[in-house]
């Protein structure tokens, strides 16, 4: 059963998965003589892969935390100039810090020159980083770096101080690269899936024939077929980069701060979203079709006889062209997803799905006798689209639930959600079955083994959805659903009324537990201020939750780690549980309003606890959970997404240890 619902999800989101992963961060240090008594001593950090370091700013008041070196006085040693950055950074604009900013990866040099009046001196520098990925950042750390110099010039290895290590202690993900890995993969799982689409499928041994019919034998069909799969990528990749990129550079601030968190969170683009899958399902379901103007595919379609490189480009534009009833709406599912991620995610999810789009019609070129094993036209392309409009529908619901619980508009409870997708995948089961029909289907005079494999996976699926229903965890699915607290019927239970309030002395309940629960009736505040207050009144320490309604993996970890009997347990009992929504839209009474360093006035209550995990905890991604102590004391590194119960387990008991030291 496992197997078959990892095999559904791939098929039907593949959404941002988040992390807290790091390897050792390594300095070393080395002298390069410049001849007499001159010479650089440089720096060099190893980032961990999938992370980045930020580069030495410097950045105004709510910024990243910039790399940071300070050479200290020492004898017979003159500074020339300040420390210089060997390596160039890469810019870009950082929606979460409203601001641009420059990153290293994988290695970082700086350098520093100097003088010495001695033969030998030994140099001390203090030095700053904080690392972080696409889903999370490391605490901000610091060491300082002893280097021997000397006239003729002396290296070092890698350095630890006494005053801190150079190094991130790790901490396990199963996730890796995080998000932009996510958004990439099903990139080119929808690339290929577009090849067997009706639009595409039939072009590909006309326009492999072409090449190979050309001037100049085999050999320059297969350099011109090569060609031709670059220019497809080209036609896809280049407009959406253009727009992109034209946009940040005549927009400015104006048009690019805070985009692609409004488009991940706010209600307008993502009811948008939910109306555009909606009718692209309906596209390919046979209702309409999205096409060109006739008049473009036919002009472009005259020129593609050219010869040269030309003619090669006009046939690729032909084919992007005539497919796009196919492509379209793959595409603009692609992109609207991939909105939600950094500023270069949209460029790189759109390469990876031509990518996985062209590379057939080169492999077909090179290999022409496989084309002689395909199977031909016929019914069955148009099934594919129509599978794919099935997963559409599902794929939409996800953003009218992303908007409902950050504005809690009680549209779609868990049983609703879940409900539709019972409905919806069902429905495809038994269109696997030829048991319903659509406007372009061919008849379907028998079953074959391969549609009945599908629809047997895909009843199973349905199946394994229907205990959910009645309060069941679903927990291969978790991170997809709405919460649990928000079904209105739970076996055992009866109505899942919210949580219990926290018992407190003045007998109040906390503020915001009238819209926000915690899950698995734990009991807990919504407010640093007030948990805080609360954890020194009965002398607990703190489980500090950064979490979001659209988060999946914080959904998942509720589900398949804090479920578990002895982590329950622990924090049911140990620990006071403050649960801060970073996504939330609650607008807030003035008296509650926040003005940061900057003087910006933050009103909403995810924007305001967005605001505390960047500048108290240097967090900038959820799920990560912070176990404070006494006087804002943390009492072990920060945990992310990770779903080893154990792993966890052991989070907390550390915890527990450093709080009663």
């Amino acid at each position: 059963m496992s197997r078959i619902i990892r095999f559904l999800l791939a098929l039907v989101a593949i959404w941002p998965l988040g992390g807290l992963s790091a390897q050792q961060v390594a300095w070393s240090t080395s002298v390069e003589p410049l001849g007499g008594d001159t010479c650089r001593i440089v720096l060099e950090a190893a980032v961990p892969a999938s992370y980045h370091l930020y580069d030495m700013g410097p950045y105004e008041a709510g910024g990243p935390n910039a790399t940071a070196i300070r050479f200290l006085p020492a004898d017979g040693v003159r500074y020339i100039g300040s420390v210089q950055q060997l390596s160039a950074p890469q810019r870009h604009y950082d929606a979460m810090f409203g601001m641009e900013i420059g990153t290293f990866s994988g290695r970082a040099r700086f350098a520093q020159q100097v003088i010495l009046s001695v033969p030998e001196a030994e140099v001390r520098a203090e030095v700053e980083w904080m690392i972080c990925n696409d889903n999370t950042c490391m605490p901000p750390e610091d060491t300082v770096l002893t280097v021997p110099i000397g006239r003729k010039g002396a290296a070092a290895g890698n350095v630890e101080s006494g005053s801190g290590k150079a190094t991130v202690e790790p901490t396990p993900d199963e996730q890796g690269g995080g998000s932009l890995w996510a958004f990439i993969i099903e990139a080119i799982l929808w690339g290929f899936a577009a090849m067997l689409t009706p639009c595409v499928f039939p072009m590909i041994p006309m326009t492999v024939s072409y090449f190979l019919k050309g001037e100049g034998g085999a050999a320059r069909g297969r350099m011109r077929a090569a060609l031709y799969g670059l220019f497809i990528v080209a036609l896809y990749t280049v407009p959406i980069a253009v727009i992109i990129l034209a946009t940040r550079l005549l927009g400015g601030d104006a048009v690019t701060a805070d985009i692609f968190n409004w488009l991940a969170t706010h209600w307008l683009p993502n009811v948008v979203f939910f109306v555009v899958f909606m009718l692209f399902a309906a596209s390919f379901f046979g209702a309409f079709e999205i096409t060109m103007p006739s008049w473009l595919v036919n002009k472009s379609d005259s020129k593609a006889d050219t010869k040269g490189l030309g003619g090669i480009f006009f046939l690729a534009l032909t084919l992007v062209l005539v497919s796009f009833s196919c492509t379209g709406p793959i595409v603009g599912s692609v992109l609207i997803k991939s909105t939600a991620g950094e500023f270069w995610t949209p460029i790189l999810t759109m390469l990876a799905f031509s990518l996985a789009f062209a590379l057939p019609f080169t492999l077909f070129a090179f290999f022409p006798e496989v084309l002689k094993k395909l199977p031909k036209s016929g019914g069955w392309l148009n099934s594919v689209k129509v599978v794919i409009g099935f997963v559409e529908v599902a794929l939409g619901f996800k953003f009218l639930s992303v908007a409902d619980q950050t504005y809690h508009w009680g549209l779609l409870d868990r049983e609703v959600y879940l409900a539709i997708w019972i409905v919806v995948f069902a429905l495809l089961g038994l269109y696997l079955l030829g048991k319903l029909k659509f406007a372009h289907d061919s008849d379907v005079p028998y079953v074959s083994v391969t549609r009945l494999a599908l629809a047997i996976a895909v009843f199973s699926f349905v199946v394994y959805l229907i205990p959910g229903m009645w309060g069941a965890p679903l927990k291969g699915l978790s991170g997809y659903l709405p919460p649990l607290a928000t079904q209105d019927f739970v076996v055992g239970q009866g109505a899942a009324a919210a949580p219990a309030a926290v018992e407190r002395s003045a007998a109040d309940r906390p503020k915001y537990s009238d819209f926000l629960h915690l899950p698995h009736g734990l009991e807990g505040f919504f407010d640093l201020a007030e948990g805080e207050a609360y954890a020194a009144e009965v002398g607990k320490p703190l489980f500090i939750d950064f979490t979001g309604h659209g988060c999946v993996n914080c959904r998942e970890m509720e589900a398949r780690v804090w479920l578990a009997p002895e982590v329950l347990e622990i924090l049911r009992n140990d620990y006071v549980i403050v649960a801060l929504y970073s996504d939330d839209k609650k607008v807030l009474p003035k008296s509650e309003w926040v003005t940061t360093d900057t003087g910006k006035v933050l009103k909403s209550l995810g924007k305001i606890n967005s605001y505390y995990a960047r500048t108290q905890y240097g967090i900038n991604a959820q799920p990560c959970y912070i176990l404070q102590g006494r006087d804002g004391r943390l009492l072990a590194p920060p945990r992310g997404y990770d779903l080893s119960v154990e792993g966890f387990i052991e989070f907390l008991r550390e915890g527990l240890e450093a709080y009663n030291k």
